[in-house]
C-alpha cells in the first residue's frame, strides 16, 4: 500500500504577516485549559492571510470552509514559556492545553466584538507586556462585530500566542467586512488597525440551512480512511463509525486536526461507511441521523486531491447499540495458547509497511509450522503505548486496552503445512516493537 502522509497546518510567516496588534489582557482565567471559557472572552487580536496547504489547522483547506471570515485559536497555554510541545497534547501535559483544545474547538463559530486600540508598540515580543509605551484607547471602530468560523490553530512561539489564553489570529481579510451599525467598516485595516482588544464568545453557526458536509483526505484510501465533517450546526466533538461487526465504534482523530477522524468500513476490507456525528455539546447530530456513502473510484489507491467532497445518504434514528470506546491502557499479558491438533502450530511476523504523523500501517506475515493442515488460526500481541487499531483486513481484530487479538478471515483460515498468508491494520499512534507477538493454530 502507498503511504498515507499527514501535513499539519503550516502557518504562513505570522510574525512576517502580522505587522500588527495585540493587547495586554489578565492571565488569570476563570477557565481550564481546553475548557469552554467563561463568555465573553477578552483577548489579543492578531490576523494572519491563509490557511496553510493543503490544510488549516482543523484539516480543511481554505476554499470548502463554511465561511471566508475564520480565525485560529491558541494551541498552547503555556505563558513564559514559549517551547514547542508534542501535538496532540497528551493528557499528562493538560494544563498545558490551550483553547484549540487539541482541535475539539474546530468548526464552531464565534462572534467577535472590536475593543480598544493600542498606541503604543505590540509586536509579541516574548517575555514583554503588550502594548509597549502606550495606551489603549476607544475609538469610533470599537463595538464593530462579525461572526467567524474557528478553522485553524496559532501554536507559534511568540507573546500573542503564549501569554494571551484569549487570543484570537484573525483572517487578514475579513478584518475590514467588521460591521458597525450594519455596514462594513472598511478601512480598519491597516490605517486604524495596529493593535487591538476583541471581545469573544461562541455561536451558533448563523442562518444555519442544510446538512453536513463529507470529503475525504488526501492520501485517504481503502486502508487508511480519512474523512473531513464540516458544514456543523455547532461545531463536532466525535465522529463515530459503524464497524464490521455491527455495533458503532469511536472514529480516531487525524492528529489534532479537529474536523478530521479516522473511520472503518461497515464491512472487512469494504469501501461502504456509515457514520454519525456529535457536536461541541457531544450530543448527536440530528437526532443521531445516520450518514451513509462509499469511497470514490479515484480514491481506491488514494485520493490524490487536498479534500474529495462526497455525497451520502441519510437513515434517522438513533441505533440501540453503543460506540466502543477504547478502554485505559493495561499491564500486557502474555496471550493464552489454546490446545490444538497434532501436529498443527504456526507462527506469525510483522513488518511497518508505512507510517505517517499520528499512524502507522502494519502487516503480519502468518505460516503453517506444522506437518498438518490449519482449519483456523489466531493472533496476538501487546502495544507498548496507547496505540489503536482503526481498520484492518484478511483478519478480524479486537482490542482490549494495549492487547489485540486477531483470528482469520473465513477465506484465510485453512492454511496447508508451509502454506503462509498476511493480514494488515492500520494504527493511530507512534510505530514501537509488539510485546508477546503469537500466533495459535486451529
Amino acid at each position: 500500500m502507498g503511504s498515507a502522509s499527514r501535513r499539519m497546518a503550516a502557518r504562513p510567516g505570522v510574525l512576517a504577516v502580522i505587522a500588527v496588534l495585540v493587547v495586554t489582557v489578565s492571565l488569570l482565567w476563570p477557565w481550564k485549559s481546553g475548557a469552554a471559557p467563561a463568555s465573553p472572552v477578552t483577548g489579543n487580536a492578531t490576523h494572519f492571510d491563509a490557511l496553510g496547504a493543503p490544510y488549516g489547522g482543523c484539516g480543511l483547506p481554505q476554499d470548502v470552509l463554511d465561511s471566508p471570515d475564520f480565525v485560529a485559536l491558541n494551541v498552547y497555554n503555556t505563558p513564559g514559556d514559549y517551547s514547542f510541545y508534542p501535538r496532540p497534547i497528551p493528557p499528562s501535559q493538560a494544563a498545558k492545553i490551550g483553547l484549540w483544545d487539541n482541535g475539539r474547538n474546530c468548526g464552531r463559530f464565534v462572534q467577535v466584538t472590536i475593543g480598544d486600540y493600542c498606541t503604543g508598540v505590540n509586536d509579541g515580543a516574548p517575555g514583554q507586556p503588550f502594548c509597549r509605551n502606550g495606551s489603549w484607547v476607544t475609538d469610533g471602530y470599537a463595538g464593530a462585530q462579525l461572526t467567524m468560523v474557528v478553522a485553524d490553530s496559532c501554536g507559534d512561539s511568540n507573546a500573542w500566542c503564549r501569554d494571551d489564553p484569549g487570543h484570537l489570529d484573525l483572517s487578514t481579510a475579513s478584518l475590514n467586512r467588521f460591521l458597525k451599525n450594519g455596514v462594513p467598516v472598511g478601512d480598519m485595516n491597516p490605517a486604524h488597525w495596529n493593535n487591538r482588544h476583541v471581545s469573544w464568545s461562541y455561536v451558533p453557526a448563523p442562518s444555519y440551512t442544510g446538512d453536513l458536509k463529507l470529503g475525504f483526505l488526501q492520501g485517504a484510501q481503502r486502508y487508511w480512511t480519512a474523512i473531513a465533517v464540516s458544514h456543523l450546526p455547532n461545531g463536532v466533538h466525535g465522529v463515530e463509525f459503524l464497524g464490521a461487526d455491527g455495533s458503532w465504534q469511536q472514529a480516531q482523530p487525524d492528529s489534532d486536526l479537529g474536523q478530521a477522524f479516522i473511520i472503518g468500513p461497515t464491512a472487512a476490507a469494504g469501501t461502504a461507511y456509515a457514520i454519525r456525528v456529535r457536536d461541541a455539546s457531544d450530543t448527536l447530530v440530528n437526532d443521531g441521523r445516520v450518514y451513509r456513502f462509499t469511497l470514490p473510484d479515484q480514491c481506491l489507491s488514494g485520493c490524490a486531491a487536498a479534500y474529495t467532497g462526497i455525497g451520502y445518504t441519510t437513515g434517522a434514528g438513533t441505533p440501540t447499540t453503543t460506540p466502543t470506546t477504547p478502554t485505559s491502557p493495561t499491564t500486557p499479558t502474555t496471550p493464552t495458547t489454546s490446545t490444538t491438533p497434532a501436529g498443527a502450530s504456526c507462527a506469525v511476523t510483522s513488518g511497518v509497511t508505512s507510517s505517517w504523523n499520528g499512524g502507522h500501517q502494519l502487516e503480519f506475515t502468518v505460516k503453517n509450522t506444522g506437518s498438518a493442515a490449519l482449519s483456523g488460526w489466531t493472533t496476538a500481541f501487546s502495544f507498548a503505548g496507547t496505540q489503536q487499531v482503526t481498520n484492518s483486513w484478511n483478519a478480524v481484530p479486537t482490542q482490549t486496552g494495549q492487547q489485540v487479538r486477531a483470528a482469520n478471515a473465513t477465506y484465510n483460515g485453512t492454511l496447508a503445512a508451509g502454506a503462509t498468508t498476511t493480514w494488515g491494520a492500520v494504527v493511530t499512534g507512534t510505530s514501537q516493537p509488539l510485546a508477546g507477538l503469537v500466533c495459535t493454530a486451529r
